[in-house]
């Protein structure tokens, strides 16, 4: 029961940390000046990932990432039983650090919410493909459903960033349901919020596939993520 505990604390954590420097980012970008610019944003996404996997990579696989976890699962290597704990966790790190950035910045209107600038279609189909690619550099990486390493942290940090450099933009680079959901809900910009809870889970279904074309049954190879099994 201390593992799954510390697991969970863990995800809340990593989540918090995402999105409260990420979002963050975005939010004083705007208010002084675009004192970070697009690539400044984009970069303290990645290494704020680095930094997570770097952290807790050891603890809970650092999934910080409903579609994340929700990939692992296609591919195997969590079990079912994993998914709901696992996406609170997340959830309840992401609200709370939306709610601080509340606090700290209530003169920003959308705590950097995503939003589709390009469009609703253009925004899904890219928040999909942003997805895949970036389960699919997950899932070459890990060990298991473990993120974690020198490895894992250089290339899933790096994704991230040169992803929300690329799709930024458009988009918002989300990949993560997690990371749209808390600002939207304190904000109250959630009328293209869908976008941005299906489409990385569809992008992450799409990473399982394709990952087990090149790897085969390895793809599908780990451990489950509360008990240690096979």
């Amino acid at each position: 029961m201390k593992k799954r505990n510390n697991i969970l604390v863990a995800e809340a954590i990593g989540t918090f940390a995402l999105v409260f420097a990420g979002c963050g980012a975005i939010v004083v970008n705007d208010l002084y000046g675009f004192a970070l610019g697009h690539a400044g944003v984009g970069m303290v996404f990645g290494l704020v990932v680095m930094a997570m996997i770097y952290s807790i990579g050891n603890i809970s696989g650092a999934h910080i990432n409903p579609a994340v976890t929700l990939g692992f699962f296609f591919a195997g290597r969590i079990g079912a039983r994993d998914i709901a704990p696992y996406i609170a966790s997340q959830l309840g790190g992401a609200l709370l650090a939306a709610l601080l950035l509340k606090l700290l910045f209530p003169e920003h209107p959308s705590l950097g919410s995503t939003l589709p600038e390009a469009g609703v279609s253009r925004a899904f189909m890219l928040e999909i493909i942003l997805s895949f690619l970036l389960m699919f550099v997950i899932l070459n990486v890990s060990a298991g459903h473990m993120e974690k390493g020198i490895m894992a942290g250089v290339a899933v940090g790096g994704t991230v960033a040169f992803e929300a450099l690329m799709g930024g933009p458009v988009s918002g680079a989300s990949m993560n349901p997690a990371r749209s959901l808390g600002p939207a809900l304190v904000s109250g910009n959630v009328s293209t919020l869908w976008i941005y809870l299906f489409a990385p889970v569809i992008g992450t279904w799409l990473a399982h596939p394709t990952c087990r074309a090149i790897q085969g049954r390895e793809c599908c190879h780990g451990k489950n993520a509360t008990t240690g099994k096979e």
